[in-house]
Order: structure tokens, then sequence, then C-alpha cells
């Protein structure tokens, strides 16, 4: 799983830790802005009824991460304008260089397998395919309590942009990581 589409951007009463160089700077920066206009859209009204992700007593129940067979929507490693750059990720040009090596010429990854939507190499994958906190620490300087929150946030961002909105790879993905099964 690749993570160059993963925002570091800090949930309204949280803060992400300063970036360690100017590429995390950059990065987050980028990211702000697509995260204040999530905001913008989040606080118009709605007529849709949404089903509560409330448990008992009432109590929000967190999403948890989870990697959902046959998606493979982070494997789109050149995903457009919209997401960072391996420039803007990566400090060490070994990563920068090795994952470029690994965009096929229609964006996908070379190690992806389109019909089956798997990895062919994915117990060997590189360490920036993996969704991890330590790696998220790592590469977006989010800590490891925030992980959950920003790993479902960004999976969710990046099935949007491949797939669309509407998408059975979206609902199976939201629905995977609350617990819930899928129609």
């Amino acid at each position: 799983m690749l993570l160059s589409h993963f925002p570091a951007v800090s949930p309204p009463g949280f803060t992400i830790r300063p970036p360690a160089n100017h590429h995390q700077l950059k990065l987050r920066a980028n990211l702000k802005t697509q995260f204040n206009k999530k905001q913008t859209k989040k606080n118009k009204p709605t007529t849709k009824n949404k089903s509560s992700n409330l448990g008992f007593n009432n109590v929000k129940k967190e999403p948890v991460w989870q990697c959902v067979k046959s998606c493979g929507a982070c494997c789109k490693l050149d995903k457009g304008p919209s997401f960072p750059s391996p420039d803007e990720i990566f400090d060490d040009p070994s990563d920068i260089e090795l994952f470029r090596s690994m965009i096929g010429p229609d964006g996908w990854c070379v190690h992806f397998e389109m019909s089956s939507r798997t990895c062919k190499i994915y117990a060997d994958r590189p360490y920036f395919c993996r969704v991890e906190p330590d790696i998220f620490e790592q590469l977006y300087g989010i800590e490891k309590k925030k992980f959950n929150k920003e790993a479902c946030s960004s999976c969710v961002d990046t099935i949007k942009a491949i797939y669309g909105s509407q998408s059975k790879e979206l609902d199976n993905f939201n629905h995977t990581i609350r617990g819930k099964s899928v129609e």
C-alpha cells in the first residue's frame, strides 16, 4: 500500500508535531487547504439521513483502519496534482527513485495485479507501501494515537479520487472500518 496519498492534516482540536523537514512542511501546507475545503463542505446543511456511528451508551465508536481486499486505490501511484509528489514526501533520494520506478505507464504500480486487485510483492513491499503507525509518524509526523483517524480519512480521500464518491469500493471500506457487513 502506498502512502503518497495520506494527508497530514490536523483535525480540529488536535495538533500534529512540527514537520521534521521542508518537504513535510510543504506537504502539510498543501493538505491543509484540502482539509479546509472539506470542513466548509461539512458545515453545509444536509437532508440525508445518515446512519449513527454511536455504540452503547451513545459513545461514538471510532473507525479502525484496515485494508480492504479488492480495492487497490492506494496502488494508483500517479494520482495527479491534488496529491503530494514523492519529492514532497521523501527525504531520501533512493526512496524517490524507488517510488518513481514503481509507476507504470498507466499510473498504477507495476506490482499491482489489476485483474485480482492484489499486490504481487505484498510480503516484500517497500516500507512506504505499509499503512502502519510507525510509518505514518516517520513520513507524515502523525502521532500514533491519531493513526486510525488519519489512515481512514486518507483512504476515503484516495478511494473517492480513484473510484468515485458513490463507488462500491468506498461503501465496502466504510462498512469495514466501522465493523459492519456489506450487503
